[in-house]
């Protein structure tokens, strides 16, 4: 079962992604919340799969929740999805640094939505589509501060082939089906691979593999 924790100050917005996450067999709505300190407060009792946060609360705001959870270790199998109505601003850019696991725009439609929570639970990337370009090409010419411990570039040495080829595939968007379809090995194997990639480079989640991807030079932003 996902756990599933709502962090939204409009009541209307939390009625209707619970409305439509009641109706999964798989997925528990175990509380709700107006603002981030509230948000805080319940995802250390509940400690679910998925926070689905907000941005701009009362109180505390989304990405200072996001950042309080993300350095919490007894919240650490907390993964954030920021949702916001910006598609790509510095609040979104903020919310990254922060340590939030992915985006979703509130416009995206119920399939994509109640997809992207079960993504988020599993821990495969998760950036909308909308979303992804933008956040690349801002970070390529606006890097992480050094002290979020996204790795270096020994990490990137200690890479295996098959990882760096899987962080290459991460950093494209696939999950880790598709990279195993990509690279013709099982999707355990996929996993595997990504993960191993993540502690040796010390990434906390697949998104900052994806911008540790791209500020190394592993992988070039494609030209449109």
């Amino acid at each position: 079962m996902i756990r599933v924790l709502l962090v939204d100050d409009q009541p209307l917005i939390r009625s209707g992604f619970r409305a439509l996450l009641d109706l999964e067999d798989d997925i528990d709505v175990v509380a709700e919340a107006a603002d981030g300190a509230e948000g805080l407060a319940l995802a250390r009792e509940h400690v679910p799969d998925v926070a689905l946060m907000d941005i701009q609360m009362p109180v505390v705001d989304g990405i200072e929740a996001t950042r309080r959870i993300a350095a919490d270790p007894a919240l650490a199998t907390v993964h954030v999805v920021i949702l916001t109505n910006y598609g790509m601003d510095e609040y979104v850019l903020d919310a990254l640094r922060a340590g939030a696991a992915g985006f979703l725009v509130k416009d995206i439609v119920p399939e994509d939505f109640l997809h992207a929570v079960r993504v988020a639970a599993r821990g495969d990337a998760l950036l909308a589509p909308s979303i992804t370009r933008k956040l690349i090409n801002r970070y390529v010419t606006q890097p992480l501060p050094t002290d979020t411990g996204t790795g270096t570039g020994r990490g990137l040495e200690e890479l295996t082939g098959r990882e760096r080829e899987a962080v290459v595939l991460v950093a494209r968007g696939l999950s880790n089906d598709e990279i195993a379809d990509r690279m013709v090995i099982s999707p355990l194997t996929a996993k595997t691979h990504v993960n191993r990639a993540m502690t040796k480079l010390h990434a906390r989640d697949r998104a900052q593999l994806v911008i540790l991807a791209y500020e190394s030079g592993l992988v070039a932003p494609r030209t449109t």
